[in-house]
């Protein structure tokens, strides 16, 4: 079995095949609501491979003028996100044991083409919650270090139904995803891959 920097897991095969069919039409309808947008960098404005959007009270964002950070709000439409499924809470109750609900979930859409750098889940005020990542869709080649960018990584192949979770000593992971496996899914009725990103944003209270 792959050994995991200390916080990390890997849930293989978590969602069976008709949870993962259910929650795509979930997402299809958050995405109706709330339409995926290409985002950019913060500083270059370059734009990111990915497509994007979220659902929950908050909404991770970024852009070039303002950079990373939360909003309650749609950056293109400037509509509120759409309520976190209760299919996804389900997900974060049961893989966390966390009593507190995430805020958001961050939705990105890989093609074939696309990828996501090294990097760390920081810009939220509580640290003490996991992040928990749901992979959708076809196979790609994650990869996860330690808490900084120059320690050694490790590469692994999440599948369409993994759950990845990032919590106490591996929170603050380095992580990216490398590539994608087009075709190795047959739930996107296009391809691709669809990646959920469920994240506690505020200390409660």
């Amino acid at each position: 079995m792959q050994s995991l920097p200390d916080g990390i897991r890997h849930l293989p095969a978590c969602l069976d095949t008709a949870a993962q069919r259910l929650l795509v039409n979930d997402i299809r309808a958050v995405v109706t609501a709330a339409p995926l947008y290409t985002p950019v960098m913060p500083r270059t404005g370059k734009q990111m491979s990915v497509r994007m959007t979220n659902c929950g009270e908050l909404g991770w964002v970024t852009d070039k003028e303002r950079g990373y950070r939360y909003q309650a709000t749609h950056p293109v439409t400037d509509e509120p996100w759409p309520a976190i499924p209760e299919r996804l809470l389900d997900v974060w109750r049961a893989v966390t044991g966390d009593p507190r609900d995430p805020q958001a979930c961050l939705i990105n859409f890989y093609d074939a083409t696309a990828k996501m750098g090294l990097h760390q889940d920081r810009d939220e005020e509580d640290l003490t919650a996991p992040v928990v990542s749901i992979s959708l869709g076809d196979s790609c080649l994650f990869r996860v270090g330690g808490t900084k960018r120059n320690m050694p990584t490790t590469s692994f192949r999440l599948e369409s139904g993994d759950v990845v979770v990032l919590g106490g000593a591996g929170r603050l992971a380095f992580h990216g995803v490398d590539r994608i496996y087009a075709g190795t899914s047959p739930l996107l009725k296009n391809g691709g891959r669809i990646n959920l990103t469920l994240r506690r944003v505020n200390y409660p209270g």
